[in-house]
């Protein structure tokens, strides 16, 4: 025979095998790709789309928004894409659901970089009219949210972006304000001076939620404060009372110290110091005794260098009147020459220091309500921007932090100044948690200012008491009993802060912001009953001002004048010039999108909040009080918490360790949908990790899942209506398919509704790389490479093919957005057609057979035992492919046996032939220790191979085409 002659002893049927067709490429290339479906969704008009469905109802997750002030970071990315999610699939469950993404655009970190580009340029921000510095603000965030929009939209995020809520819109300033003025006339409001969180460095008070902890050192001394009078024969007179401290810049406001009944105090006296030691021999001090010896090895006292004069009660302590350390020092012109009575305060404790606590009511919490019970008068000895007034004795002008947000010269200069005063008995540094601002990353301090405050315990008079008659009262019971929290744990973190707040400080000294609407009347005090202005009708005025001309017309000369007119004397009033705390502008969000928008809600209550677990104390917290201060309960009816982002050793992302992750980066790398996929496939509710070997198993996963999908295309291709089969029709292995899709929905939809999208996503994935690429795929590929078309098996297959498709696709597409919008036009293209525009497809109760389930449970583990059988020989090398053998399998149990001879049990195993025998099974047989009672004995398949199906039979050869077995002579015609 010639070399070219060709052979016809092998017959090539690879022409007439039905393998599966389809564009749909194995390598997804998604970083290039999907940008041009983003274009489409736009294009067709998706989001809008939907809204014209009518009769469902609503859904709506109210956006928490974003500082408009620089890229977008990992945890933004995390936190859209979960919103994302939720929106999606809702929507896909029958729901109206509407989602409108907002910005934050007033504030500190605004106006600070503001600040930074005129510090650059050499210019003074407080000789800058303040509505041109305002325009400059409002022009910087404009410019961000145009970059940020973009950057969420690559997410493949959903949502009326054109049409987003800014809280610096004209409306949204108008309604800010108009909250507030609520809040002004129903009593909440009022001006007091206390401590709060001041930032010496932006010269503003800060809300809790705008400061973090960082590692600080800090000074610590021991300080005496000797005993001026106390009982003629307790022996107590000329003593000192130790206090210990880490701020002493506070020791100058100095009022008062506390102690505590319940602790067990000593005198003790002194016997002899070394060199370099403050003590003085002979000198007595009082202290906690469970803290003296620490306090005395602070003071470089060794044991017997001290001792215990004797008990000193609380009685005794009570009657105790001390000076000041600094009482007589030269130069002090009588500053400190006023009594410092003992206080008793539960606060004090004895797990460190002394047992005795320095009080300063106007640079501490505890000082403040220590000093209101007992009416210790404030101190304002400390001005804005961190420094001693400049005619406070010995210390007037030193700053305490410098501009820069360095320490000053202040701490120092007291600590010096208690030396040579003879009150310091010991000196040393501590490294511990300290507050910082989130913005400049400064320290901060407790300073005593006026601020306007909400008081979150005084009666509300204002109709709205179903829920309480405070702005406590309400938010704990919203918390309780009409809010539900994902995960649970979120609900007593809530509760917990808002049982123990304490009022909330709505004003900053800023000039980026909503002003504090409201007029003071001047000569009177903040407990004057007509202290404030309060007039609906000049309300009225500032509202319709705001919605013609924005916030900015509060500044504009003349504006008091023209808002009182005719109502009171305008030069009777002083305006209030601060702004409101940021966060009440986005705790008021839930008025002007909620309540005055056309996508928003009936009743002005979104059915889900979704942020960071930092925004318990943020913007969860924030809405709740602004909430129940003007509508009378909380904004939303449920709130959901994830975690924040870690690398992938756990660590904290920073800049300066260089493990920060870029969503921009892994977009670019792999793509929005990987993204997406490892949000899906993490667990939200706990911090989360990302990095390079991660993203490499997302990707992995993703490809596998992707694989399965390009089965169902490539073997639907040309599936017509005509070839459906009904499921009662259908072969025992489709409708156990039928069932596990009818399960699989049930799961699907409480997932969804749960927002457990991890375990929605598992199950997805177990069940395509499980139950479809392992079982079901693997088991029909020969059907449907190779029955006729017309035959009942490859019909009912393509039926259910087609019915995965049609669930598959909907079911993942609120994770993968993009990839199954290019799955779902394989199959349906067209302009209009998207599958985001498809609801979940109802999945027929009849599908569902436990019974059917329960007998295909036994196959499938029979079937394991014989491919376990089969590897083994494979490892051999007995044989190459499943098809070569025969095996006999010996079955024990009689139902199974009669289960496995009810099936085509030679195909389910892709073998060429089986035999089912209830012999026992000999002793050479293959086990699985999981599935006692079956053993395989392995038996090469007799006859011939098919030259098409490549099943070995012993009928190949005996038909019409050569070298085919039966089936496929059939199929060949």
């Amino acid at each position: 025979m010639c070399a070219d002659t060709p052979e016809t002893s092998a017959p090539d049927y690879r022409d007439t095998v039905f393998l599966p067709e389809t564009e749909f490429p194995m390598r997804a290339g998604l970083p290039q790709r999907e940008p041009d479906w983003l274009a489409r969704w736009e294009r067709i008009g998706i989001y809008d789309r939907l809204r014209e469905k009518q009769g469902r109802p609503s859904f709506v997750l109210h956006d928490g928004p974003p500082y408009a002030n620089g890229h977008l970071h990992i945890g933004h990315a995390l936190n859209k894409v979960l919103k994302d999610m939720v929106v999606r699939s809702q929507q896909m469950m029958g729901k109206d659901s509407r989602y409108v993404p907002g910005w934050d655009c007033h504030g500190l970190p605004i106006e600070w970089k503001i600040e930074e580009q005129y510090r650059a340029k050499g210019l003074n921000k407080d000789e800058v009219d303040v509505v041109a510095f305002r325009q400059e603000c409002r022009k910087f965030a404009e410019g961000w949210i145009g970059i940020q929009r973009e950057e969420f939209k690559r997410l493949g995020v959903t949502g009326a972006w054109d049409r987003p809520y800014l809280t610096m819109d004209y409306h949204a300033e108008a309604v800010i304000a108009a909250e507030f003025m609520k809040l002004l006339m129903n009593g909440t409001l009022y001006q007091g001076s206390k401590p709060v969180m001041w930032s010496p460095v932006e010269k503003t008070a800060l809300a809790e939620a705008e400061v973090e902890y960082h590692d600080h050192t800090s000074h610590t001394i021991w300080v005496g404060f000797p005993v001026v009078s106390a009982a003629a024969d307790s022996g107590l007179h000329g003593a000192r009372v130790v206090i210990w401290t880490t701020t002493p810049w506070t020791i100058p406001q100095n009022r008062a110290v506390a102690y505590n009944p319940d602790i067990a105090y000593g005198l003790y006296e002194v016997t002899g110091a070394p060199e370099g030691s403050n003590a003085v021999p002979g000198g007595l001090y009082l202290m906690a005794d469970k803290l003296a010896e620490s306090v005395f090895t602070a003071a470089k006292l060794a044991e017997g260098m001290y001792r215990r004069v004797r008990g000193v009660s609380a009685e005794e302590l009570r009657g105790l009147v001390l000076a000041h350390p600094f009482r007589g020092i030269e130069g002090a012109n009588g500053e400190w020459d006023y009594d410092v009575p003992m206080l008793p305060g539960d606060h004090v404790t004895e797990d460190a220091g002394t047992g005795f606590v320095h009080t300063a009511p106007s640079h501490g919490e505890d000082d403040y309500a220590l000093g209101q019970k007992f009416g210790l008068p404030m101190t304002w000895n400390v001005e804005p921007d961190g420094s001693y007034r400049a005619d406070l004795p010995v210390f007037g002008g030193q700053a305490i932090l410098t501009p820069e947000g360095k320490e000053g010269p202040a701490n120092v200069s007291v600590i010096k100044q208690l030396a040579w005063a003879g009150a310091l008995l010991a000196k040393g540094k501590l490294k511990h948690s300290y507050p910082h601002s989130w913005r400049s990353k400064a320290p901060l301090i407790f300073r005593n200012t006026p601020q306007w405050f909400a008081a979150i315990d005084r009666r509300i008079e204002d109709g709205q008491s179903n829920y309480g008659n405070t702005i406590r009262e309400r938010a704990l019971t919203s918390i309780r009993d009409l809010v539900t929290f994902t995960p649970e744990t979120g609900k007593n973190r809530l509760h917990s802060m808002i049982e123990a707040r304490p009022d909330w400080v709505l004003s900053r000294q800023r000039a980026w912001g909503v002003p504090l609407t409201c007029f003071v009347k001047r000569g009177a005090k903040p407990t004057d009953p007509d202290f404030l202005l309060r007039d609906p009708e000049v309300n009225a005025r500032i509202v319709a001002a705001f919605e013609a001309e924005g916030a900015d017309v509060w500044y504009v000369q003349g504006f008091k004048e023209k808002m009182l007119q005719g109502i009171v004397d305008p030069s009777d009033y002083d305006q209030v010039m601060d702004v409101l705390d940021v966060w009440f502008d986005s705790g008021s969000t839930h008025a002007f999108v909620l309540r005055d928008r056309p996508d928003g809600t009936e009743d002005g209550i979104a059915n889900l909040y979704l942020e960071g677990t930092d925004q318990h104390r943020g913007w969860f917290h924030s809405s709740l009080l602004q909430a129940c201060g003007t509508k009378g309960r909380a904004p939303y009816k449920g709130v959901l918490t994830h975690g924040f982002t870690l690398d992938e050793k756990g660590m904290k992302m920073s800049k300066s360790l260089g493990n920060t992750v870029a969503p921009q980066e892994v977009i670019g790398e792999y793509g929005a949908d990987i993204l997406r996929l490892w949000v899906a496939l993490s667990d939200y509710t706990v911090d989360l990790r990302i990095g390079k070997e991660i993203l490499k198993g997302v990707a992995d996963s993703y490809r596998r899942l992707r694989n399965t999908l390009r089965f169902l295309l490539g073997n639907l291709a040309g599936f017509t209506e005509a070839e459906k089969v009904a499921p009662e029709e259908m072969p025992e292995l489709e409708q156990w398919v039928l069932h596990r899709l009818a399960e699989l929905d049930e799961e699907v939809r409480a997932g969804y509704a749960a927002y457990d999208f991890q375990g929605v996503f598992q199950k997805l994935f177990a069940f395509c790389t499980t139950d479809l690429s392992a079982v079901y795929f693997d088991i029909r590929k020969d059907a449907l490479y190779c029955d006729a078309p017309t035959s009942l098996r490859r019909r009912a297959c393509r039926t259910v093919l087609d019915l995965l498709f049609q669930r598959l696709t909907v079911w993942t597409a609120p994770i993968l957005v993009f990839t199954m919008e290019e799955v779902w036009l394989c199959r349906h293209p067209g302009e209009g057609s998207s599958v985001h525009l498809q609801d979940f497809p109802d999945t027929p109760a009849s599908w569902r057979n436990d019974a059917l389930a329960a007998k295909w449970e036994g196959i499938r583990a029979a079937r394991r035992v014989v491919t376990g059988a089969l590897e083994v020989q494979r490892t051999a090398k007995v044989i190459g492919a499943s098809l070569e053998a025969a095996p006999v399998v010996h079955v024990a149990d009689t139902a199974i046996l009669a289960a496995l001879k009810s099936v085509d049990f030679a195909n389910l195993c892709i073998t060429s032939g089986i035999q089912l025998t209830a012999d026992p099974e000999p002793a050479e047989a293959f086990r699985l220790p999981e599935v006692p009672g079956i053993g395989v004995v392995f038996e090469p398949a007799p006859g011939e191979k098919c030259q098409r199906c490549w099943q070995i039979l012993p009928d190949v050869g005996s038909h019409r085409h050569p070298g085919t077995c039966k089936r496929c002579n059939e199929a060949l015609g």
